[in-house]
């Protein structure tokens, strides 16, 4: 999901968190509409790849091509900056949640709508990520690397998108994005639940392991029950993911 080096050193193992939702891919098949090509850029392991389809997957990590599930799309290394394609190659250019990695992000869309009459981006709201529980109160120097990503509305700016929609997290995602886990803390005392999540690969794993006590100490004594008993109710939540589809 995008970066030249990041998910060779960061990516062991991130086909085992990162799991399709069925819910997000209904969503994304009915944005791709008729499409019947398709270019995956920033394509990781394939979790959001329609498999009736014709597919190509553009990733540059080795790691997440070696993940990638038997009977998966045709992958070629390539950066979303540069894509190895032709104008209007392909009838949809997909990237999911691999914008905030790209070197040149407007670089990225600008090839995006070179290559693809229609782009449909899954991206989040940095602010959102940025004040999610687990970053406001266990592990604030995640924030620090959040605020420097491009963020849904920029994204959606620069694309000139027709339509944004908003992705709510079920409190049972099978998909182990970043805030996933939000009704379901514990989960987060898991090292390999941490490992597929890149803002916690990225942050600096002192500040990490700082916070992951905290919260176990917090999950032990009931007071983190406590303080989000709005949350555990609820059966889906607002994380800032948003779906934006744009034609060009």
């Amino acid at each position: 999901m995008g970066g030249t080096d990041l998910y060779d050193e960061i990516g062991t193992g991130y086909s085992w968190g990162r799991r399709t939702d069925p819910r997000w891919m209904a969503k994304i098949l009915a944005a791709l509409g008729t499409a019947g090509s398709i270019a995956d850029v920033g394509a990781g392991t394939g979790s959001y790849e329609p498999r009736d389809r014709t597919v190509l997957a553009l990733e540059p990590s080795v790691e997440m091509i070696r993940q990638r599930p038997p009977g998966a799309s045709p992958a070629v290394r390539a950066v979303a900056e540069a894509l190895p394609l032709r104008d209007h190659a392909v009838d949809a250019a997909l990237a999911v949640l691999t914008v905030h990695h790209w070197t040149d992000w407007r670089a990225g869309l600008a090839e995006l709508r070179r290559t693809a009459p229609l782009q449909v981006v899954l991206a989040y709201d940095t602010r959102r990520h940025a004040d999610f529980w687990f970053v406001r109160e266990y592990v604030p120097e995640i924030a620090d690397l959040e605020l420097t990503r491009p963020s849904a509305d920029d994204i959606a700016h620069e694309l000139g998108a027709h339509s944004v929609t908003v992705l709510p997290l079920p409190w049972d995602f099978t998909d182990g994005v970043f805030p996933a886990y939000w009704r379901r803390p514990a989960a987060y005392l898991a090292p390999r639940v941490r490992r597929a999540c890149s803002a916690l690969a990225q942050t600096d794993p002192g500040a990490v392991d700082r916070g992951v006590r905290r919260l176990r100490t917090d999950l032990d004594s009931g007071r983190w029950h406590e303080r989000h008993q709005d949350l555990i109710d609820l059966a889906e939540w607002d994380a800032g993911f948003r779906l934006i589809v744009s034609h060009s």
